[in-house]
């Protein structure tokens, strides 16, 4: 972890279905040092060994305890000291949503925040997880400055910030993802609790780079698209980034997941 530190997250949509689509190999040839995933939707024993344990990474799962759901996971060129699963709300503590590494200087965490649905349940679990985890993200910061260590949250935050991180944001105001509500937790996640939407600081205006992309229609053709999928940093770490892309694949067909991985360098340390 000397030079440049290459950091990558990704949505898989279904680990089962991206590693027969494509992940293996795009793992296997990934210069990132760290990677994060979310919606695994898998336990450990149900996925192949080289998504386990593929060679040369060190791989940590925290899978939901409700089959088929959520999942998140860490894989690290670098062996991690410690593991934590969960962020300590007892109602997300099993639900298969949030994974911390600690690293030599770096605090990692995979975070799969859930999607919601305007008028139901689900909306109102986003809310729970919304307000418990925005405390956690104060307490984590403070350990990381406590400890004299960086932290990065990785994910699939399921809320696009600003009209310029989704395409079509004129007809969105009312869906989940672009809530005025949840914009403004996201916008307390960086005014409050300190943090930096990393992708952003080096290209403020976008728009986009869009990160997901419907199935339905001609969206990922047309870029249709929305940024949700974050790499959230304490500034010390934010300030060191050099380079961002999403990993968009050429064509239609060529995509193992319904989102791009966001990858990042950070010069380092």
């Amino acid at each position: 972890m000397r030079g440049v530190l290459t950091i990558s997250t990704v949505n898989v949509n279904g680990m089962r279905a991206a590693a027969k689509k494509g992940f293996v190999e795009w793992l296997a040839h990934s210069e990132a040092d760290v990677v994060a995933c979310q919606e695994v939707r898998a336990e450990a024993s149900q996925l192949p060994e080289e998504v386990v344990a593929p060679l040369g990474w060190h791989a940590h799962h925290a899978a939901s305890t409700t089959k088929g759901r959520n999942g998140v996971s860490v894989y690290s060129r670098a062996e991690p000291s410690q593991v934590r699963i969960g962020f300590g709300a007892a109602e997300f503590e099993g639900s298969g949503r949030y994974l911390e590494v600690q690293l030599p200087g770096l605090i990692v965490a995979s975070v799969y925040v859930p999607s919601g649905d305007v008028g139901t349940p689900r909306q109102e679990e986003k809310a729970r997880f919304m307000a418990a985890f925005l405390p956690y993200l104060v307490e984590l910061r403070a350990k990381a400055e406590a400890a004299g260590v960086e932290a990065v949250v990785l994910g699939d935050w399921n809320i696009a910030h600003r009209e310029v991180d989704l395409k079509a944001w004129k007809t969105n105001h009312k869906n989940s993802g672009f809530l005025p509500e949840e914009r403004a937790w996201l916008s307390r996640v960086y005014d409050e609790a300190g943090y930096v939407d990393v992708q952003r600081a080096l290209d403020p205006d976008g728009p986009g780079p869009y990160t997901w992309w419907s199935y339905r229609g001609k969206a990922y053709d047309n870029d249709a698209g929305w940024r949700i999928d974050l790499q959230v940093a304490t500034p010390g770490l934010a300030a060191r980034a050099v380079s961002a892309r999403v990993e968009r694949a050429a064509t239609y067909g060529e995509r193992w997941s319904d989102h791009a991985p966001l990858t990042i360098g950070y010069e380092w340390p």
